[in-house]
């Protein structure tokens, strides 16, 4: 705790005369962020904006339809990481809106928590088609990637929604008001693909930028870096999680997504399609893809019906253009308990965040 004071006494020595917006890119930055309580004690010019760390906020809503449908109506053992069975889908009222309540009106629905429970489970019921619906970014598709790579059970397909995460910091800073000065790239992601990644930012946008980890004296030692960065006007990448986040980062897992995955243009929830953005199955793997394998649940008009829920400003919130409670929901129809838009399901969603860190009221209420 006091390498976290000393950081905090040096922020606390910086004197700006504008506020400083810095985008931490991570849900688990943004847990720590706010389950430390460091908003209240940074200096009131320095803003923390959570960003576009949240693989469920972001999911397609025709891919958590079609494995509705999958669960349903094909009647396949449906495994998924537990933050997804909870996530919304925009259907008639009356209608089966999500996987956990497939799973109450008798579907079989299992929360997993690693794909190697998928594989387990395949090989206990040999006789029935198991489907894993692989949300996340690229921390989690990694080990799917593995799980791939040393082979896998005939009957168990893969409903793949992975997705990179720089593709959509690269959309906002193209965008005409990115709406941050500095960036914080996420720890995990860096340990596989590696800090490298985020050099983007810096050769082509001139912002400053540094990894962080997930402790407070790593999170307010990055603060500190891109905060040093504007004031000496020379931008970097800043590794600050080098105990973790190695140069080029984990080389095998790298190599095990290049053969077992294909980078493709992807849909986020909300927001549209994003160039490079998502990972599909090679055609090496077409006997478990689950999307040529079962009938295409996810008709056209799912796209349509992508968008938040009505009211819902989840999108608003990943692309860091509101904090969670100014969405206009938060608090009143939008709670965890009865989760409106995603980001209110999920423990990387920023609006989950900040109801159990006692944000309990709209901005303007």
């Amino acid at each position: 705790m006091d390498n976290a004071r000393a950081w905090l006494e040096k922020i606390h020595a910086f004197e700006f005369d504008r506020p400083v917006k810095i985008m931490n890119v991570c849900g688990g930055h943004e847990r720590s962020i706010t389950h430390a309580g460091m908003r209240g004690a940074l200096p009131e010019w320095l803003e923390l904006i959570p960003g576009p760390g949240c693989p469920v906020c972001v999911c397609p809503e025709e891919d958590v339809y079609q494995a509705i449908r999958l669960a349903l109506v094909d009647k396949v053992i449906l495994v998924a990481f537990g933050d997804m069975l909870r996530v919304p889908v925009n259907v008639k009222k009356g209608e089966v809106r999500s996987l956990v309540e497939a799973q109450a009106a008798g579907a079989d629905v299992r929360p997993i928590a690693s794909p190697l429970d998928a594989r387990r489970i395949a090989l206990e019921n040999p006789d029935r088609p198991v489907v894993f619906f692989a949300a996340g970014f690229e921390t989690t598709t990694a080990p799917t990637a593995a799980m791939l790579t040393e082979g896998i059970p005939d009957n168990l397909g893969i409903l793949l929604s992975g997705r990179l995460t720089w593709p959509a910091v690269a959309m906002l800073l193209e965008s005409s008001s990115p709406g941050f000065d500095a960036l914080v790239a996420p720890g995990h992601v860096s340990t596989v693909m590696g800090p490298q990644e985020w050099n983007f930012v810096v050769d082509r946008h001139e912002i400053p930028t540094a990894v962080a980890g997930f402790r407070p004296e790593s999170l307010l030692a990055s603060f500190y870096s891109v905060l040093r960065q504007l004031k000496s006007g020379e931008c970097f990448l800043d590794n600050c999680y080098r105990e973790v986040a190695h140069p080029d980062g984990n080389p095998t897992a790298r190599r095990m997504m290049g053969e077992t995955l294909d980078v493709v243009d992807a849909n986020w929830r909300g927001i549209g399609v994003i160039p490079n953005s998502g990972y599909a199955l090679k055609p090496a793997f077409a006997q478990h893809d689950a999307r040529l394998l079962f009938p295409d649940h996810a008709d056209p008009d799912r796209r349509r019906a992508g968008e938040m829920p009505p009211g819902c400003d989840c999108a608003r919130v990943v692309l860091g253009k509101i904090y969670p409670n100014q969405c206009r929901i938060y608090g009143k129809a939008c709670t965890p308990r009865h989760p409106v838009g995603p980001c209110m399901v999920s423990d990387e969603g920023a609006c989950r965040i900040w109801w159990a860190g006692g944000v309990r009221m709209a901005a303007d209420g």
